[in-house]
């Protein structure tokens, strides 16, 4: 006797899934059973790329161009995957900017940027996805392990950002929880991306800050957002995971 798939007839929308981190997501959560709508800002040949892979394979995905820092495109992401699939059971807030730099360098515009994807963006996602939303919904924030331990300079506004995921998650679980949707944040540690590469000084000296002294890989994290997304995370909501080797332990 076999299992279904724990996500089976779900319906899940990515913020920034056509690389990195938000590309691992897409691929477990569609591995997992669910049809994927993910969004990317810029690298239109990658995600459709990644689509038409996983469409051959017999899935249903939805690439949707949709830059995060735009409050009308990420809503209106999210209204055209209501319009294709009827709602939304799954939001995975990945799309994220770090604009790193000591505060003497620091601009407005890198801290306007930073909080309109990192902050506004989500919050935007977020009241348009649960407008959609049936009992059993799951919200899930990427944040990150910044957001309880910053053991370096020029991080700070990134920081700032990632915590205030924290305060929001927190409050929104009262809002969220009388309607049967839960909301969590996972909050991983250094990934090994393009952005952020396993291999180098900086990667070096952040082993040194770790308890598991290497970078994350992308599924691993995927993971995590795979066990909020399905049933046995029913009674998790208002978290903040971290899943960063033990970079804040």
């Amino acid at each position: 006797m076999t299992s279904s798939p724990t996500l089976q007839g779900k319906i899940a929308l990515v913020t920034g899934g056509s690389r990195g981190i938000g590309m691992a997501i897409v691929r477990r959560l569609v591995a997992d059973g669910a049809t994927v709508a993910f969004t990317y800002q810029q690298s239109a040949a990658a995600a459709q790329a990644l689509a038409g892979e996983l469409e051959a394979g017999g899935a249903q995905v939805l690439a949707l161009q949709a830059d995060a820092a735009n409050a009308d495109a990420v809503a209106g992401a999210v209204d055209t995957v209501v319009r294709r699939f009827g709602r939304v059971d799954i939001l995975v807030n990945n799309a994220g900017i770090g604009r790193l730099g000591p505060i003497d360098t620091a601009t407005l515009d890198d801290f306007d940027a930073t909080m309109a994807v990192n902050v506004r963006g989500v919050f935007v996602a977020i009241k348009a996805a649960v407008a959609h939303m049936p009992a059993g919904g799951r919200v899930i924030n990427i944040g990150s392990t910044n957001a309880d331990r910053v053991p370096f300079a020029g991080a700070a506004i990134y920081a700032m950002s990632k915590s205030a995921l924290k305060g929001l998650v927190q409050g929104l679980a009262h809002d969220l929880g009388p309607r049967g949707i839960t909301i969590n944040n996972v909050q991983p540690g250094p990934v090994d991306t393009d952005m952020n590469p396993g291999q180098g000084d900086f990667a070096a000296k952040l082993h040194g800050f770790m308890a598991l002294p290497r970078h994350g890989e992308g599924r691993e994290i995927a993971a995590m957002v795979a066990y909020l997304a399905g049933p046995e995370a029913d009674f998790v909501t208002g978290a903040n995971l971290n899943i960063d080797g033990g970079f804040a332990a």
